[in-house]
C-alpha cells in the first residue's frame, strides 16, 4: 500500500469513529438529560432516535465503503 492510500485509510476510520461516538453522545444527551429537562414531550424522542438511526446508517455506508477500499488495495498489492 503506498502512504497516500494508508493515510486515506486511516483518516475514513477516524471519521467513521467520530460519527459513531459523536451520534451516540448526542442521542444519549438529547434521550436521557436534555429533553427531559426542558420538559419536551415524547414525540420529540422518536425524532431523535431516527436522527441517531440515520447516523449509524451513514456509519456503516461508510464502513462498507473502507472495507472494500481496503481489499482493492490489498488485492493490488498481492498480484
Amino acid at each position: 500500500m503506498s502512504v497516500d492510500l494508508d493515510r486515506a485509510i486511516a483518516a475514513k476510520g477516524r471519521h467513521i469513529s467520530l460519527v459513531i461516538a459523536g451520534t451516540m453522545l448526542a442521542w444519549l444527551a438529547l434521550t436521557l438529560i436534555i429533553g427531559p429537562a426542558i420538559g419536551m414531550p415524547g414525540r420529540y424522542a422518536l425524532l431523535f432516535d431516527f436522527a441517531a438511526l440515520a447516523g449509524m446508517i451513514y456509519a456503516l455506508v461508510n464502513i462498507l465503503q473502507l472495507w472494500r477500499l481496503r481489499q482493492t488495495s490489498k488485492n493490488k498489492n498481492q498480484g
